[in-house]
């Protein structure tokens, strides 16, 4: 199991990539990082991951995202390498390594490197990865005006609940909507909008929001909790229900989220405007309360 590969490294790229990364057990430079040709996340896509907003140093959400990379490795059979204290610990050594601030957080589980195979080898040991880059804030321009979306048809397979590394599918649906003009695809499975490619997503008719159960059709989003919450707790009244693909073009707003997006408004959708075709209340109210959250979280 000698033969490795290098990862790709901000000066292959063109991009500017954070230093430092952590893998299998060790803190490296980002080009002395390798990986082996038989490790199953490679040749596979069999492993897991997770995206973390990093706010002034600190993680936003920490337990939520370390809860849900749990329920992941549970769907695939796998065993979580590390306890929540020392993923805590390791994720912070990191951050602080790449400077703090303002940082997106990657972290990867896979099955670990073996011959080829489909069945699961047995005694092989979890390959571990996380990195960090920069956190581009939302712009204002996102914010004053919104984004333009796209239907598709849901294509991708039947866990979406598990945050697999397998993005092939998403990647497809996404790009499609980039040639089309769009910034993100509402996908559509059955006649209903299930997410986002790259996000949860939402409908606004008469200030009350509405978005897909958690089920196997989605993936359990911790800023769609954390959305949901705070409109809750602002008096917005939430029904977590499926929208019909018909009834999107009546909705009054029309949002997504990630946790790296946070929540865009989206004011056109297949080239008709959404609702007045301006940015809504009730978006503006909701992010308004995420920002404040945030802010506390980062203090």
């Amino acid at each position: 199991m000698a033969s490795a590969i290098r990862y790709v490294t901000d000066v292959d790229l063109g991009l500017t990539v954070v230093a430092d990364v952590f893998i299998n057990g060790s803190f490296v430079a980002a080009e002395q990082a390798t990986v082996s040709v038989f490790e199953r996340g490679f040749l596979l896509g069999d492993g897991v991951y997770e995206v973390i907003p990093v706010y002034a140093g600190r993680c936003f959400e920490l337990a939520g995202h370390l809860n849900r990379l749990e329920n992941s490795l549970a769907g695939v059979k796998m065993t979580n390498p590390y306890r929540d204290d020392e993923w805590e610990q390791l994720i912070d050594t990191l951050i602080q390594r790449n400077g703090g601030g303002d940082q997106a957080l990657y972290m990867q589980v896979s099955r670990g490197a073996a011959p080829r195979d489909h069945v699961f080898p047995e005694g092989v040991s979890t390959s571990v990865f996380v990195m960090t880059n920069p956190l581009k804030p939302v712009s204002e321009i996102v914010k004053e005006h919104g984004i333009q979306a796209i239907t598709l048809v849901d294509t991708r397979w039947q866990r979406c609940d598990i945050k697999a590394i397998s993005l092939l599918p998403n990647s497809l649906l996404k790009q499609e909507a980039k040639e089309a003009g769009a910034e993100e695809a509402l996908l559509i499975r059955d006649g209903f909008m299930t997410e986002g490619s790259a996000s949860n997503s939402y409908a606004v008719f008469d200030g009350v929001v509405y978005t897909a159960p958690k089920d196997n059709t989605i993936l359990p989003g911790i800023t769609r909790d954390v959305l949901l919450s705070l409109a809750r707790e602002a008096g917005i009244i939430v029904v977590e229900e499926a929208v019909a693909e018909s009834k999107l073009s009546e909705a009054d707003e029309l949002w997504v989220s990630s946790s790296t997006r946070e929540i865009l408004p989206i004011t056109q959708l297949n080239g008709q405007a959404v609702g007045s075709g301006e940015v809504g209340p009730v978006w503006q109210k909701v992010d308004a309360l995420y920002q404040q959250m945030k802010k506390r979280a980062a203090q």
